[in-house]
Order: C-alpha cells, then sequence, then structure tokens
C-alpha cells in the first residue's frame, strides 16, 4: 500500500484528481521494487522510458511516474516515446537493469469504461467531475495489488548509455535568444534556433 502523503503529494504536484496519475504512481513504485532500488535524493541513477504519448486520455499516467522514481524532465532523465501506451521501463543506470511495467489491458479496459471516462470525452474536465466519482476510482487503484494493475516482466540487461548535457551555446543570429548547441541550425550560413530556421526538430 502506498502512503497517503505520497498520493497526495503527486495530486498537488498534478493539479487535480484523476485515476490516470495514481496508476503512473503505481508503476513507478512497482518498477523501482521490482529493481530492488529506491527514489534518488538527487542525481540521475534512474533512467525513465515512457511510453505515453502526445494526445491521449491517459497522459496523466507520467506525473505519477516522475513523483514515484525521481526521474523528472527537468533533470532529462525520463524520456516520452509517443507510443501512445501506459507503460514504463525504468533503468538502474549504474548497474545496467531494467524491467518494463505496462498497465495490465484488463484493468485498463475497465477503466476507460468508467463514467469518469465517459465524462471527460464530453469534455468535462476532471477537476469539475463530482469527487464521489473520481475518488473510489483512485481508491481502488491505490489498494489493488501490483498484478492486477499491471504486466511486470522479469529484470533484464540495460546497456544504458546516457547523454552528456552541454554548457556550449550561441546567440540566434535572427532573434538573438540563446540556444544550447544542439539546438543551432546552419541556414544561408547563418547561426539560427530551429524555430528561426523553420526546421522541425
Amino acid at each position: 500500500m502506498v502512503e497517503s502523503n505520497l498520493l497526495e503529494m503527486a495530486i498537488k504536484f498534478h493539479g487535480h484528481k484523476c485515476p490516470a496519475m495514481p496508476l503512473g504512481l503505481r508503476a513507478g513504485l512497482a518498477a523501482m521494487r521490482k529493481l530492488g532500488v529506491v527514489k534518488p535524493a538527487c542525481n540521475k541513477e534512474l533512467y525513465c522510458l515512457c511510453e505515453t504519448g502526445l494526445a491521449h486520455a491517459t497522459m496523466c499516467f507520467v506525473d505519477g511516474v516522475q513523483v514515484a522514481t525521481g526521474c523528472t524532465f527537468g533533470k532529462s532523465n525520463i524520456e516520452k516515446l509517443n507510443y501512445e501506451k501506459n507503460a514504463i521501463t525504468l533503468i538502474d543506470v549504474k548497474k545496467k537493469k531494467a524491467v518494463r511495467v505496462a498497465l495490465n489491458p484488463e484493468f485498463q479496459k475497465k477503466g476507460l469504461g468508467s463514467k469518469f471516462v465517459q465524462m471527460r470525452s464530453q469534455g468535462i474536465e476532471p477537476q469539475d467531475i463530482d469527487a464521489e466519482i473520481v475518488d473510489p476510482m483512485i481508491e481502488n487503484i491505490m489498494n489493488q495489488p501490483d498484478d492486477v494493475l499491471f504486466k511486470i516482466s522479469d529484470v533484464f540487461d540495460y546497456d544504458f548509455k546516457g547523454k552528456k548535457g552541454t554548457f556550449e551555446w550561441q546567440q540566434c543570429e535572427s532573434c538573438g535568444e540563446v540556444v544550447f548547441a544542439h539546438g543551432i541550425r546552419i541556414k544561408n550560413e547563418k547561426k539560427l534556433c530551429i524555430p528561426c530556421a523553420g526546421y522541425e526538430r
């Protein structure tokens, strides 16, 4: 069972109550247990590949994953793969071991047929859905055993190669803004940021 204060912190971080975020919280915790790791205090001992996408009903999942694992976009130790699925691969960077945790399709299908999701599909915002609808869903998620919620792989080898951050920068010759090296494009012999160059990322 997840401590209530962790769930409370995750709800505050996420901004509203919904079922997808607690599922991400539980997924992250399940992955750490399987790997035998704890949430790092501040460094990048863990790296997470999150399979959520750009526009689907349960993207809130990734916020729960961030709270559970400490893998955040600010630290660049989480990556969205845009597979439009609810699954993660959590990597122990030093030991080069990983585990994949995916939502159990049977559990997920029940959730997608819920009144909460029906209301969301009609354009009702999560914060406008009555607590008597969403609170029992969250309570159910927080109390289910891992094997009801998820399909959890065995731990496997993962040859992790991190991306080194850069301190090198240039000034865009069009807008004048500072751009770190990975974002510079050359167009008409000028060093430009991606928007000014008119290129896709």
